[in-house]
């Protein structure tokens, strides 16, 4: 899922992207601990992808905050 996916998303729906990506890693690190993972790049992107959506999560919060406290 690339950045203007996910920026569209509205907090909860971020959440639960993140925890969806952090299943598939916890997944995807148990296949390689049994040896049945062929291509651990693939480690690498789910990674980067978690704190992608973190990060685009925090910013939606404080953009969140910053208009509640506008008002």
């Amino acid at each position: 899922m690339n950045t203007t996916e996910l920026r569209q998303k509205d907090v909860a729906g971020l959440k639960t992207e993140v925890k969806a990506l952090q299943k598939a890693h916890f997944g995807l690190r148990m296949q390689k601990a049994t040896q049945q993972l062929n291509n651990t790049s693939v480690l690498r992107s789910t990674r980067r992808s978690i704190a992608r959506a973190k990060t685009i999560l925090t910013e939606t919060i404080a953009t969140n905050q910053a208009k509640q406290g506008a008002k």
